[in-house]
């Protein structure tokens, strides 16, 4: 198991009354964050609260580069499309790939079901899953999956 200790971040937060007053429809005006990867305001909902402390800590506390983080993007999987949550490139190449769930989801096999599935596309070396108290991660190497005891350092 991975251990995160999420730094402080003064995260954009709206309500209801502001997105309704951006010219957003009374049906769509829930509360929000900004995101500042998607450059956007998205709906608040558990699993986005853990993405995006999680997309925080990679950048402030592991020093990821912030411009290499892809967010909630769409693949290709035979006939179905996905969503990633968070990819993280190195060398131009998919280098780790984060599945969030909301905080009293469990990480499951099904949770990691997915995550590999991602990776038979993406063919990243790291898969990450976290529901922001317990997350787990594992390298592939020559095949196979080495449990992590850490995030990777990113040089």
């Amino acid at each position: 198991m991975i251990s995160l200790n999420y730094p402080p971040y003064p995260f954009k937060l709206r309500k209801n009354e502001d997105a309704a007053n951006d010219g957003q429809a009374m049906d769509q005006a829930k509360d929000q964050i900004f995101d500042p990867f998607r450059k956007k305001w998205v709906i608040l909902t558990p699993e986005e609260w853990v993405r995006q402390n999680i997309l925080q800590y990679l950048v402030q506390m592991l020093h990821y580069p912030a411009s290499l983080i892809a967010v909630e993007k769409s693949i290709q999987l035979g006939e179905l499309t996905k969503r990633f949550d968070i990819l993280v490139y190195k060398q131009e190449k998919p280098w780790m790939i984060i599945e969030c769930k909301e905080a009293n989801e469990n990480i499951s096999d099904k949770t990691i079901s997915q995550l590999y599935q991602y990776q038979q596309v993406l063919e990243a070396e790291f898969l990450i899953a976290s529901n922001g108290h317990e997350t787990v991660g594992a390298q592939i190497k020559s095949g196979k999956l080495h449990a992590m005891q850490n995030f990777p350092e990113y040089i």
